[in-house]
């Protein structure tokens, strides 16, 4: 097999965000744009010659078709084994635990995550490095700046590997090992979580739980750990088949998206089943459900900070929990209570993995659904599904028995996520700059019922390699226990996603059982009058409330 030096010009929207880089399926499909990003990832990629790489993706559209040029453009550029997931599927918590379990040079994840697939939807690609975690942005950043140089890439002429089956075989001087997608991950959650005990939850039949797959590659990771080795019901898994368009559904484990899952989980008894969960496109989301009873993935974070030391892998307790910036502060009260740091981060998961690594903490989690912890680098949903799972069985509660509990004890932190999606990004920015321009001016003013105690932009100094990272988001605390942040969303492809995020500490027991989105309509009100959203982009509402 002959290798072909293509001749080719640089393509100038190829900067990686905080997942990698994403863009329409019809942007990928562009001639030599895939090839480009991929020849400057190996570029930038230290020692790549003989080196081992695992390769998988959520199996979106174009997912095979990018792994055949990855596939052949690794054996031109000196790769010395690719570990691909049978059908080229992988979850991305499952190709961190293969980097780490192989201790390989890195992988690489095809997916957009939570965001559409199909012809018309997205697409996404990014490297994870050796300790299983997303490559900093020293690395991405390396890449971005060889993209805009970039003149020729290094492809294998012919050749194809059949996908669907585990097995070894030889491209050019390359070895491709496709392995089962699920064996490596179910073996992990066995050593973590207490499976006999999880087994008993299901042994009389009384315990009911639905999982949404929705057509994403969990499906059969949660067939295999709920069905098979835990003995749920054959139908315990609904959408467990992947699609290349999530059967047409938007791939978000939220209130919106996971709609026929809240239907089941929100009926009357006993109808209703007893837990609920659901992933996304690539697995390392989660949204927990008890019967009539949404768990916000900030209450779940510090749900589990509070009990990690009921799970058989977690026995000496919390050491420490990181939280993303838009996080509620519901886990820094638990830290505080036990005597252990919370970090306050970034958005993005890299930025939890030097902590992780000096062992500083060992679970971490943000707003937006995802929870994991030193067991892997990356965000895990199925994992959290079962911790919650291991909870339920040990404590013999029910999610909202647990949660509520959980309120007496702590306090609960109101909560809500505003998203406006496809923003032109110009008025987007425009927004954000004028808030910015005004921070200095707001400590002291009343809107509404709130006065501003404090607003700054947050920068973020990494206790462990000192590297700083500005511009990360808008906040405002006020004196009345509440908060407000604001930024815009890395994660789209079309137009600029504006998130505001609010939250307000209650400790009165009384006022638990509110509604949050009652509760926080006083401060929903003042974040309007500060922000004034409506009067600069004419949206009268957000897209999505989480």
């Amino acid at each position: 097999m002959d290798i072909l030096t293509v001749a080719t010009t640089p393509f100038t929207d190829q900067r990686p965000g905080t997942s990698g880089l994403r863009k329409k399926v019809r942007r990928f499909q562009t001639p030599h744009y895939l090839e480009n990003f991929v020849q400057a990832l190996f570029d930038c990629l230290p020692q790549r010659e003989g080196a081992t790489l695992v390769l998988g993706g959520d199996g979106r559209h174009y997912n095979r078709e990018a792994i055949g040029v990855i596939l052949r453009m690794a054996a031109a550029n000196g790769i010395g084994r690719i570990l691909l997931g049978a059908g080229g599927l992988l979850s991305t918590p499952a190709v961190s635990n293969l980097i780490r379990r192989h201790r390989t040079r890195g992988g690489i994840i095809l997916s957009a995550s939570h965001n559409p697939g199909g012809p018309d939807g997205d697409f996404g690609i990014k490297f994870n490095i050796d300790n299983g975690g997303p490559a900093p942005e020293a690395f991405t950043e390396a890449v971005y700046a060889r993209t805009r140089e970039i003149t020729e890439y290094r492809i294998l002429e012919s050749g194809e590997v059949p996908l669907d089956h585990p097995g070894e075989h030889t491209l050019g001087g390359m070895t491709v090992t496709i392995i089962d997608p699920v064996a490596d991950y179910a073996a992990l959650m066995e050593t973590l979580l207490d499976f006999p005990r999880l087994r008993s939850l299901f042994d009389t039949g009384a315990f009911r739980m639905v999982y949404d797959a929705m057509h994403a590659v969990t499906g059969p990771y949660a067939i295999e750990i709920l069905e098979h080795r835990l003995g749920a019901p054959a139908d315990t898994v609904i959408h467990g088949t992947p699609l290349p368009d999530f059967g047409g559904g938007h791939p978000d484990p939220n209130l919106v998206h996971a709609r026929e899952l809240v239907q089941r989980l929100f009926q009357p008894a006993p109808r209703c089943p007893d837990f609920g969960a659901a992933s996304d496109g690539d697995g390392d989301r989660n949204m927990i459900l008890g019967c009539n009873f949404f768990v916000t993935p900030s209450d779940s974070l510090a749900v589990l900070a509070a009990n990690l030391h009921r799970l058989p892998g977690y026995r000496t307790g919390l050491k420490g929990v990181a939280r993303s910036l838009p996080t509620s502060r519901a886990v820094d009260r638990v830290a505080a209570a036990l005597g252990v740091e919370c970090y306050e981060t970034p958005t993005g998961w890299k930025f939890f993995g030097n902590l992780l690594d000096a062992g500083r903490i060992n679970l971490c989690g943000e707003e937006s659904f995802g929870t994991g912890s030193d067991h892997l680098r990356e965000k895990d949903g199925l994992w959290a599904v079962l911790c919650w799972l291991n909870l339920v069985a040990e404590r013999q509660q029910s999610v909202a028995e647990i949660v509520r509990e959980h309120w007496r004890n702590f306090g609960r932190d109101f909560y809500t996520r505003h998203d406006y999606e496809a923003l032109d990004p110009d008025v987007a920015r425009q927004l954000v700059d004028r808030l910015r321009d005004r921070l200095g001016t707001l400590p002291g003013r009343r809107f509404g019922d709130f006065t501003v105690a404090s607003a700054d932009e947050f920068a973020y100094t990494d206790p462990v390699d000192g590297s700083v990272s500005e511009h990360q988001g808008l906040r405002l605390l006020f004196h009345q226990e509440a908060r407000l942040v604001v930024r815009l969303s890395g994660t789209g492809t079309e137009g600029a996603t504006l998130r505001l995020y609010l939250e307000q500490y209650e400790p009165d027991i009384a006022r638990h059982d509110a509604d949050a989105n009652d509760y926080l309509a006083p401060l929903i009100h003042a974040a309007g009058e500060i922000l004034q959203v409506e009067a600069l982009t004419g949206r009268s509402a957000p897209d999505v409330i989480t």
